[in-house]
């Protein structure tokens, strides 16, 4: 029996409540392919590139960190891991669904797990630039009764990004299925009146979905993962950048 929890099947239920998911599965196997084609693209570096390998590790690098530190400053290179890592897995665990599996990111629980991180973070450099008074000052600003719309707001920049992530790729994943079944239907009522085995093979070939599908795929698992990966992205470097500068 298939179990479904955010639209990720239970694969394995486990003792004491503990379930696994496809979610897990497939974001485990998406964390352990960069893991392998990162310590194969920088194994054996030399002092002067001397392979394409190397070449290529070097542009990734110097690509992020001018990505990192022209969003945010010099002074945030540090970040540069972190926003390397957070953006290969928000786009990867995307584009995982070009091989028929289901995207990590479809899943509430994934995206809502980065969004509370970054949340931490700028929680954190908030304080840490202003002081727990200055903080706590901050959201009682401009007039103390603003207060509670202050606190709404704090916990409304992790539910957003959380929530534009997943509702983009789940969408997409949703509006690809609607199409492929729709045309399968409309292939099924063209061609399933012609007589005897004419009728038969139209109806096993799926001549509407070679087309229009191929589109939306392009579009929904490349595209919009790419894209949805960078604004996720971008999103985290500027709130954490906004929010160490002094109030």
């Amino acid at each position: 029996m298939e179990i479904e929890v955010t639209g990720a099947k239970i694969l394995f239920e486990l003792p004491f409540g503990i379930t696994i998911t496809e979610t897990q599965v497939n974001m485990w196997l998406v964390m352990l392919g960069i893991a392998i084609f990162c310590i194969w693209l920088t194994h054996d570096l030399k002092v002067r590139p001397t392979s394409r390998r190397q070449l290529v590790a070097e542009f990734l690098v110097k690509t992020t960190e001018n990505f990192v530190t022209g969003n945010m400053g010099a002074a945030w290179k540090g970040f540069v891991p972190y926003i390397a890592a957070l953006f290969s897995l928000a786009m990867f665990s995307s584009l995982i669904s070009l091989l028929g599996m289901y995207p990590p990111t479809s899943d509430l629980n994934t995206t809502a797990g980065w969004a509370i991180m970054t949340f931490v973070m700028i929680t954190f450099f908030k304080i840490k630039t202003n002081g727990p008074l200055g903080y706590a000052k901050s959201l009682t600003e401009p007039i103390f009764i603003m207060t509670p719309m202050n606190v709404l707001g704090e916990f409304a920049t992790p539910l957003s990004m959380a929530f534009r992530m997943f509702g983009n790729v789940a969408s997409g994943t949703v509006v690809s299925a609607l199409v492929y079944a729709a045309l399968a239907a409309a292939n099924n009522a063209l061609f399933g009146w012609l007589p005897g085995i004419l009728g038969e093979m139209a109806e096993k070939l799926p001549i509407l979905q070679l087309g229009l599908p191929a589109v939306l795929s392009l579009y929904f698992d490349v595209f919009s993962g790419v894209l949805q990966a960078f604004i996720f992205c971008m999103l985290t470097m500027l709130y954490i950048a906004s929010a160490a500068e002094k109030e």
